[in-house]
């Protein structure tokens, strides 16, 4: 399979970084060819705009928003990776979503409200997350969670199946945030092939 990375953190000696490259390392030893999308280090504009708007209905890709579709259209798969912000994707993240996942391309609600435009793809995201699991449940973060994405967003993506992992506890000790960094290699290396669903078109 081709994965594709998206990586959405400024620094690039942060945790969210090295997830990645986790990530990307047990992919490549399983066999899969690896591509990063480093969204801030190339400068992507999360801003949904008019310019969007009237793209859109005149069926004119922004260029930016083109190179993403692109590398989706290559990809196998697709991991994300951000850290838990403000309980819920950070602004670059949002707005590539918001962004490159458009009415027409990604979904058309009219004629399949259930289902994506995509062709099925295996999904994951790889959140650091600097709560505690047992802090997550019992305030209900991690059903709101995965209510908004696994069974909402990413749905819409076709990712079949989608995996959503909580790296609890990365701002712990060191012995943590190495544990979770094999955890990352480790989801790369027995990453699952893309599925058919239901409602994927």
């Amino acid at each position: 399979m081709h994965v594709l990375t998206v990586l959405d953190h400024p620094d690039p000696g942060s945790f969210s970084a090295a997830v990645a490259q986790r990530f990307m390392d047990g992919a490549e030893a399983a066999g899969h060819s690896v591509e990063l999308a480093d969204l801030n280090a190339e400068g992507f504009d999360p801003r949904w705009s008019m310019a969007d708007i009237e793209a859109g209905n005149q069926a004119i890709i922004p260029a930016d928003v083109g190179k993403e579709q692109e590398r989706i259209a290559r990809a196998d798969a697709i991991c994300l990776v951000f850290p838990l912000f403000w309980w819920g994707m950070p602004a670059m993240t949002k707005g590539w979503v918001d962004r490159v996942w458009s009415w027409g391309w990604a979904y058309d609600q009219m004629d399949n409200p259930e289902g994506s435009l995509q062709r099925p793809r295996s999904g994951v995201l790889l959140i650091p997350a600097g709560a505690r699991s047992d802090e997550m449940k019992r305030s209900g973060y991690l059903s709101a969670l995965e209510a908004a994405w696994i069974k909402g967003t990413f749905g819409y993506f076709g990712f079949s199946p989608r995996r959503l992992e909580l790296l609890y506890g990365s701002t712990g000790s060191l012995k943590r945030r190495q544990s979770l960094l094999e955890k990352s290699y480790q989801v790369g290396r027995n990453l699952a092939a893309p599925r058919k669903t239901k409602g994927a078109s």
